[in-house]
């Protein structure tokens, strides 16, 4: 670190600190996502983090809900767990460091991208984040902060051998896929809920795709203001409850809220590798435009999904036969 000033060296070391403890569990990352965009508007990402976030807590806690409780094995909903916490853990990580060198260069008036190497974050990242400062072209930004995150969980998560076993070769985890349960929310204080879903998600393409569609969704002109008051007024605590309380028709489904549920995880770093070095850069990613093949508005899809969950459990109740 000698070639940094001392200034830069402080600078670091606080960036660090900051992450590492704001990096806790999926409640602290979705708020300081949230915190972090309403200082800092123009990262549209951060506000799409903190809302994709919300979904990652919601998506942990149905494990601990009285239907995965039910159909799952102990085993199975903290292999499921896990994953959802490793790569929430693994883009906050790599992530949070960016946001706070931007914001630090906002202040000083200049950048400072050449800090990001320290953090270890690819060199595809670094020369968006140069081309930013310069052109300012907030979409593009998105899209390379959306290609990033989605590479860095591809293969420590997604192609682990561990996770891959357990988890994406189960069951739970192919039904949930080829039923569209993988769904982002995007809900509002009026009780309507929008967003998309995503099947074949072990696909690096097509989770890059469902990022550049919810952003696109995220800031249509008349939903945005809804969403961000929807994030402003409901604190997240990992329950569907924070969103479930709006709705017009009261549900019965109970999910408890994440920190009740489950313990803080001690994340084991891992062999950093510069995705960026061996892969080249698919045009589809940065330009191809979001295309909607179904429709964003999503209200009676999740009662009718809500319905096929309450189904698939009372079969599993009658069959009585225990999945592994």
């Amino acid at each position: 670190m000698n070639h940094f000033t001392i200034h830069e060296i402080e600078t670091i070391s606080q960036i660090k600190a900051e992450t590492d403890k704001k990096n806790l569990d999926n409640i602290s990352r979705t708020d300081a996502y949230f915190t972090y965009f309403k200082k800092n508007s123009d990262i549209i990402w951060s506000f799409l983090a903190s809302m994709v976030s919300r979904n990652g807590g919601w998506n942990m806690c149905d494990l601990g809900g009285h239907v995965f409780r039910e159909i799952l094995e102990p085993q199975t909903r903290k292999d499921l767990f896990l994953t959802f916490e490793r790569a929430n853990w693994l883009i906050f990580h790599d992530v949070y460091p960016q946001l706070l060198v931007y914001q630090y260069s906002t202040k000083i008036k200049r950048p400072m991208f050449h800090l990001l190497p320290f953090f270890k974050c690819s060199e595809f990242i670094q020369k968006e984040w140069e081309k930013y400062w310069k052109e300012g072209d907030r979409e593009r930004l998105t899209t390379a902060l959306i290609i990033n995150e989605q590479n860095v969980i591809h293969k420590p998560v997604i192609q682990h051998p561990v996770y891959n076993k357990r988890v994406f070769r189960s069951w739970i985890f192919n039904i949930q896929d080829w039923l569209h349960f993988s769904c982002v929310l995007f809900p509002t204080c009026g009780g309507e809920l929008y967003g998309a879903s995503v099947n074949g998600f072990k696909s690096l393409s097509k989770r890059i795709n469902l990022g550049k569609r919810l952003a696109r969704i995220l800031t249509h002109p008349r939903l945005f203001p809804l969403f961000f008051e929807f994030a402003d007024k409901t604190p997240h605590t990992g329950s569907r409850s924070d969103y479930e309380q709006y709705f017009k028709t009261k549900t019965n489904r109970k999910t408890p809220i994440l920190r009740a549920a489950f313990p803080i995880i001690e994340h084991n770093h891992y062999e950093y590798e510069d995705w960026s070095k061996n892969k080249v850069i698919s045009p589809a990613w940065l330009h191809a435009p979001a295309r909607h093949r179904h429709p964003i508005h999503l209200t009676d899809w999740y009662f009718e999904k809500s319905d096929q969950m309450d189904l698939m459990l009372a079969l599993h109740k009658v069959s009585h036969i225990k999945k592994i």
